[in-house]
Protein backbone atom coordinates (compact mmCIF):
# COMPACT_ATOMS: atom_id res chain seq x y z
CA UNK A 1 0.00 0.00 0.00
CA UNK A 2 1.69 3.25 -1.16
CA UNK A 3 1.33 5.66 1.51
CA UNK A 4 2.09 9.82 1.04
CA UNK A 5 2.19 11.55 4.74
CA UNK A 6 1.61 15.46 5.12
CA UNK A 7 3.73 16.57 7.69
CA UNK A 8 6.68 15.90 9.83
CA UNK A 9 6.91 17.65 12.70
CA UNK A 10 7.05 15.03 16.35
CA UNK A 11 4.17 13.03 15.38
CA UNK A 12 4.41 13.22 11.73
CA UNK A 13 7.96 11.15 12.40
CA UNK A 14 6.89 9.14 14.88
CA UNK A 15 3.89 7.77 12.61
CA UNK A 16 6.48 7.36 9.61
CA UNK A 17 9.05 5.27 11.45
CA UNK A 18 6.20 2.96 11.87
CA UNK A 19 5.00 3.11 8.06
CA UNK A 20 8.50 2.41 7.47
CA UNK A 21 8.61 -1.06 9.84
CA UNK A 22 5.67 -1.97 8.45
CA UNK A 23 5.33 -4.86 6.03
CA UNK A 24 1.60 -3.86 4.67
CA UNK A 25 2.56 0.03 3.30
CA UNK A 26 5.19 1.94 1.89
CA UNK A 27 5.77 5.28 2.69
CA UNK A 28 6.36 7.05 -0.73
CA UNK A 29 7.30 10.55 0.01
CA UNK A 30 6.61 13.49 2.83
CA UNK A 31 5.00 16.51 2.16
CA UNK A 32 5.86 19.41 4.58
CA UNK A 33 5.31 23.26 4.88
CA UNK A 34 8.92 24.62 5.16
CA UNK A 35 11.45 24.16 2.77
CA UNK A 36 14.17 22.17 5.25
CA UNK A 37 14.90 18.68 4.82
CA UNK A 38 13.85 19.33 0.77
CA UNK A 39 14.45 16.20 -1.29
CA UNK A 40 15.98 14.42 2.17
CA UNK A 41 15.38 10.64 2.30
CA UNK A 42 12.87 10.35 5.54
CA UNK A 43 14.33 6.25 5.81
CA UNK A 44 18.07 8.03 5.77
CA UNK A 45 16.92 10.90 8.27
CA UNK A 46 15.25 8.43 10.93
CA UNK A 47 17.61 6.04 11.16
CA UNK A 48 15.66 3.66 9.49
CA UNK A 49 16.88 0.37 6.84
CA UNK A 50 14.76 0.65 4.39
CA UNK A 51 14.63 0.76 0.49
CA UNK A 52 11.60 2.54 0.54
CA UNK A 53 11.93 6.15 -1.25
CA UNK A 54 10.36 8.08 0.98
CA UNK A 55 11.56 11.68 -0.04
CA UNK A 56 10.58 15.11 1.68
CA UNK A 57 9.56 17.79 -0.78
CA UNK A 58 7.69 21.14 0.37
CA UNK A 59 4.45 22.48 -0.69
CA UNK A 60 5.98 25.05 -2.56
CA UNK A 61 7.90 22.83 -4.49
CA UNK A 62 5.13 20.68 -6.35
CA UNK A 63 1.00 21.68 -6.13
CA UNK A 64 -0.50 18.68 -5.21
CA UNK A 65 -1.64 17.93 -8.76
CA UNK A 66 2.34 17.55 -10.14
CA UNK A 67 2.76 15.51 -6.69
CA UNK A 68 0.60 12.48 -7.32
CA UNK A 69 0.80 12.30 -11.21
CA UNK A 70 4.39 11.75 -10.79
CA UNK A 71 4.44 10.01 -7.49
CA UNK A 72 1.05 8.44 -6.86
CA UNK A 73 -0.31 6.67 -3.99
CA UNK A 74 -3.06 4.89 -2.73
CA UNK A 75 -3.87 6.67 0.88
CA UNK A 76 -2.82 10.30 2.31
CA UNK A 77 -2.25 10.03 5.82
CA UNK A 78 -2.17 14.12 6.95
CA UNK A 79 -0.51 15.25 10.24
CA UNK A 80 -0.01 18.25 9.32
CA UNK A 81 -2.44 21.33 9.89
CA UNK A 82 -5.86 21.93 9.83
CA UNK A 83 -5.11 24.19 6.26
CA UNK A 84 -3.33 20.59 4.73
CA UNK A 85 -6.18 19.60 3.06
CA UNK A 86 -6.60 23.02 1.98
CA UNK A 87 -3.19 21.70 -0.63
CA UNK A 88 -4.87 17.99 -1.30
CA UNK A 89 -8.04 17.53 -0.93
CA UNK A 90 -9.08 18.37 -4.17
CA UNK A 91 -6.66 15.95 -5.96
CA UNK A 92 -6.89 13.68 -3.72
CA UNK A 93 -10.43 13.05 -4.11
CA UNK A 94 -10.92 13.70 -8.07
CA UNK A 95 -8.28 10.54 -8.24
CA UNK A 96 -10.14 8.34 -5.75
CA UNK A 97 -7.35 8.27 -3.15
CA UNK A 98 -8.36 7.38 -0.41
CA UNK A 99 -7.88 10.18 2.83
CA UNK A 100 -7.27 9.49 6.59
CA UNK A 101 -6.78 12.88 8.50
CA UNK A 102 -5.41 12.94 12.46
CA UNK A 103 -6.02 16.72 12.30
CA UNK A 104 -7.65 17.58 15.93
CA UNK A 105 -8.02 21.49 15.14
CA UNK A 106 -10.95 21.52 11.91
CA UNK A 107 -12.86 24.24 12.23
CA UNK A 108 -16.99 23.15 11.14
CA UNK A 109 -16.61 24.01 7.55
CA UNK A 110 -13.38 22.27 7.24
CA UNK A 111 -15.24 19.20 8.40
CA UNK A 112 -18.02 20.15 6.30
CA UNK A 113 -15.23 20.18 3.45
CA UNK A 114 -14.27 16.18 4.37
CA UNK A 115 -17.66 15.08 4.09
CA UNK A 116 -17.97 16.86 0.89
CA UNK A 117 -14.66 15.09 -0.38
CA UNK A 118 -16.20 11.81 0.86
CA UNK A 119 -18.84 11.59 -1.30
CA UNK A 120 -15.98 11.17 -4.41
CA UNK A 121 -13.79 8.65 -2.35
CA UNK A 122 -12.81 7.14 1.43
CA UNK A 123 -12.42 9.75 4.11
CA UNK A 124 -11.45 8.98 7.47
CA UNK A 125 -10.90 11.43 9.85
CA UNK A 126 -10.02 11.00 13.74
CA UNK A 127 -8.91 14.01 16.21
CA UNK A 128 -6.85 11.34 17.98
CA UNK A 129 -6.00 8.42 15.92
CA UNK A 130 -4.88 6.06 18.90
CA UNK A 131 -6.26 3.16 19.15
CA UNK A 132 -6.38 3.24 23.15
CA UNK A 133 -8.20 6.80 22.95
CA UNK A 134 -11.13 6.18 20.56
CA UNK A 135 -11.36 2.05 22.29
CA UNK A 136 -11.85 4.58 25.94
CA UNK A 137 -14.60 6.82 24.02
CA UNK A 138 -16.92 4.08 22.71
CA UNK A 139 -16.29 2.07 25.92
CA UNK A 140 -17.18 5.63 27.92
CA UNK A 141 -20.32 5.70 25.76
CA UNK A 142 -22.13 2.47 26.07
CA UNK A 143 -21.10 2.55 29.92
CA UNK A 144 -23.31 6.06 29.81
CA UNK A 145 -25.90 4.22 27.64
CA UNK A 146 -26.73 1.77 30.50
CA UNK A 147 -26.10 4.01 33.21
CA UNK A 148 -27.41 7.93 32.05
CA UNK A 149 -27.80 9.60 35.31
CA UNK A 150 -24.27 8.26 36.62
CA UNK A 151 -22.45 10.96 37.62
CA UNK A 152 -19.04 11.75 35.19
CA UNK A 153 -15.86 13.62 35.94
CA UNK A 154 -13.02 14.31 32.78
CA UNK A 155 -9.64 14.72 33.93
CA UNK A 156 -6.44 15.76 31.57
CA UNK A 157 -2.76 15.56 32.40
CA UNK A 158 -0.15 17.25 30.28
CA UNK A 159 3.58 18.75 30.17
CA UNK A 160 3.59 22.01 32.02
CA UNK A 161 3.76 23.96 29.49
CA UNK A 162 0.82 23.17 27.58
CA UNK A 163 -1.40 26.29 27.91
CA UNK A 164 -4.84 24.55 26.64
CA UNK A 165 -7.25 22.35 27.05
CA UNK A 166 -6.68 19.21 24.81
CA UNK A 167 -8.47 18.68 22.57
CA UNK A 168 -8.67 14.91 23.08
CA UNK A 169 -10.53 16.27 26.38
CA UNK A 170 -12.46 17.95 24.11
CA UNK A 171 -13.65 15.01 21.99
CA UNK A 172 -14.57 13.69 25.01
CA UNK A 173 -16.83 15.92 26.87
CA UNK A 174 -18.38 16.78 23.39
CA UNK A 175 -19.02 12.77 22.67
CA UNK A 176 -20.32 12.17 26.20
CA UNK A 177 -22.47 15.94 26.66
CA UNK A 178 -20.14 16.96 29.18
CA UNK A 179 -20.20 21.13 29.38
CA UNK A 180 -16.11 21.73 28.59
CA UNK A 181 -15.60 24.32 31.18
CA UNK A 182 -16.64 21.08 33.53
CA UNK A 183 -12.97 19.09 32.76
CA UNK A 184 -10.13 19.25 35.17
CA UNK A 185 -6.61 20.03 33.73
CA UNK A 186 -3.59 19.06 35.47
CA UNK A 187 -0.08 20.47 34.28
CA UNK A 188 3.54 19.38 35.51
CA UNK A 189 6.63 17.61 34.76
CA UNK A 190 7.04 16.50 30.96
CA UNK A 191 3.69 14.06 30.95
CA UNK A 192 2.84 13.31 27.42
CA UNK A 193 -0.67 13.02 27.60
CA UNK A 194 -3.46 11.18 30.43
CA UNK A 195 -6.76 11.04 30.14
CA UNK A 196 -9.44 9.61 32.66
CA UNK A 197 -13.35 9.10 32.70
CA UNK A 198 -14.46 8.54 35.99
CA UNK A 199 -17.85 7.84 36.62
CA UNK A 200 -19.51 7.69 40.05
CA UNK A 201 -22.17 5.40 40.68
CA UNK A 202 -24.20 5.41 44.43
CA UNK A 203 -21.62 2.35 45.76
CA UNK A 204 -18.53 1.85 43.29
CA UNK A 205 -17.12 3.61 40.82
CA UNK A 206 -15.30 3.11 37.38
CA UNK A 207 -11.86 4.67 35.90
CA UNK A 208 -11.68 4.45 32.23
CA UNK A 209 -7.87 6.04 32.16
CA UNK A 210 -5.23 6.38 28.82
CA UNK A 211 -1.88 6.90 29.07
CA UNK A 212 0.80 7.95 25.90
CA UNK A 213 3.31 6.64 26.49
CA UNK A 214 5.14 7.59 23.06
CA UNK A 215 4.25 9.27 20.00
CA UNK A 216 4.57 6.19 17.80
CA UNK A 217 1.23 5.12 19.13
CA UNK A 218 -0.44 7.04 16.83
CA UNK A 219 1.58 5.06 13.74
CA UNK A 220 -0.04 2.22 15.78
CA UNK A 221 -3.37 4.03 15.11
CA UNK A 222 -2.61 4.68 11.21
CA UNK A 223 -2.26 0.98 10.42
CA UNK A 224 -5.44 -0.33 12.41
CA UNK A 225 -7.19 2.33 10.10
CA UNK A 226 -5.57 1.32 7.04
CA UNK A 227 -6.21 -2.27 7.43
CA UNK A 228 -9.53 -2.00 8.26
CA UNK A 229 -10.65 0.72 5.56
CA UNK A 230 -9.46 -1.60 3.03
CA UNK A 231 -12.71 -2.31 0.34
CA UNK A 232 -15.04 0.10 2.11
CA UNK A 233 -16.89 2.06 -0.17
CA UNK A 234 -16.41 6.10 -0.58
CA UNK A 235 -17.76 7.68 2.41
CA UNK A 236 -16.84 9.63 5.62
CA UNK A 237 -15.79 7.30 8.54
CA UNK A 238 -13.57 7.70 11.84
CA UNK A 239 -12.45 5.16 14.69
CA UNK A 240 -16.08 4.79 15.72
CA UNK A 241 -16.91 3.43 12.74
CA UNK A 242 -14.18 0.99 12.48
CA UNK A 243 -14.30 -0.11 16.32
CA UNK A 244 -17.72 -0.57 16.76
CA UNK A 245 -17.98 -3.93 15.13
CA UNK A 246 -15.32 -5.01 17.48
CA UNK A 247 -17.67 -5.23 20.21
CA UNK A 248 -19.93 -7.12 18.43
CA UNK A 249 -19.24 -10.25 20.74
CA UNK A 250 -21.09 -13.29 20.00
CA UNK A 251 -21.65 -15.45 23.37
CA UNK A 252 -22.51 -18.85 22.70
CA UNK A 253 -25.20 -20.25 25.07
CA UNK A 254 -22.67 -22.61 27.25
CA UNK A 255 -20.50 -19.70 27.30
CA UNK A 256 -23.66 -17.55 28.84
CA UNK A 257 -24.02 -20.73 30.71
CA UNK A 258 -20.83 -20.79 32.41
CA UNK A 259 -20.99 -17.81 33.69
CA UNK A 260 -22.06 -17.56 37.65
Amino acid sequence: MRIGLMGFGKTGRAVASILLESQITKLHWVVRRSTLLEHRSVPEFLGIPSEEPGLIYSKSELSADELLDRYPVDVIVDFSSASGIDYYGEAAAKRQITIISAISSYSDLQVARLKKLSKRTVVMHSPNITLGINFLILSAKILKNIAPFTDIAITEEHFKTKPEVSGTAKVIARELDIPEEDINTVRAGGIIGVHEILFGFPYQTVRLKHESIAREAFGNGVLFALQNLQGKKKGFYNMETLLMPYFNLDYLPDQLNAVH
